[in-house]
């Protein structure tokens, strides 16, 4: 029988291949996919969040987690579809006009997947109308945005209004190295991460699935 902690455990320590077989074992052996992915996948990628905030890893060991978090949903995708089970929020994830820094959104981006949610990423240099128009093609409940300069900052007030006025039901949330809290009170987001790993626990609040 697949042992779900072994999973998680080769997931925590990047092993994309052992990832890949035992989620396949698991599948084989006829476990729940919705338990794979709780209990193996997930509980995996929640250890590295918190070891990632606690600064007892980095982003390389992150980022080597998260792709054999990748492997381990590419096998696990076609059995949660069949088995019926949804992603328990989808995100609208980009980095805003002007800006074409990325490293900081992918990561985002593999934290939140690691997290249970489905992430739709627009990439960098997003305008406005691109953050509106994917929230309510992909009926997202978070619009997620990131800025690295300053001079780019302005632009996530910019799409906050722009998300009210289009009467969307998102929740709009900001980060990168220059934001701030205040900054995220001031033009009036929902919410406010500081790192990738503590935009997992923002957004699971913000929908209620803390």
């Amino acid at each position: 029988m697949a042992d779900l902690q072994l999973l998680a455990d080769s997931l925590i320590k990047g092993d994309r291949n052992k990832v890949v077989e035992l989620t396949k074992q698991a599948i084989e052996d006829g476990l729940s996919p919705k338990d794979i992915l709780e209990s193996g996948l997930i509980a995996g990628m929640n250890v590295i969040g918190k070891r990632f905030k606690a600064n007892e890893i980095y982003v390389p060991e992150v980022l080597i987690a998260a792709r054999a978090m990748k492997g381990g949903m590419e096998v696990l995708q076609p059995a949660l579809a069949k088995a019926g089970v949804k992603p328990i929020a989808t995100v609208v994830l980009g980095t805003v006009k002007g800006d074409l820094h990325d490293i900081g959104k992918n990561l985002v981006g593999m934290m939140l997947t690691g997290g249970g949610l489905r992430v739709v990423d627009i990439g960098t240099d997003a305008p406005a109308e691109k953050f509106v128009d994917a929230v309510r093609r992909e009926n997202a409940d978070i619009c997620a945005m990131s800025a690295l300069l300053t001079t780019t900052m302005p632009q996530m007030k910019t799409v906050v209004d722009a998300i009210r006025t289009a009467g969307v039901r998102a929740k709009t949330i900001i980060g990168g190295a220059p934001v701030t809290q205040s900054f995220a009170d001031e033009i009036g987001a929902d919410g406010y991460a500081s790192d990738a790993a503590s935009a997992v626990d923002v957004v699971r609040s913000m929908i209620g699935a803390a």
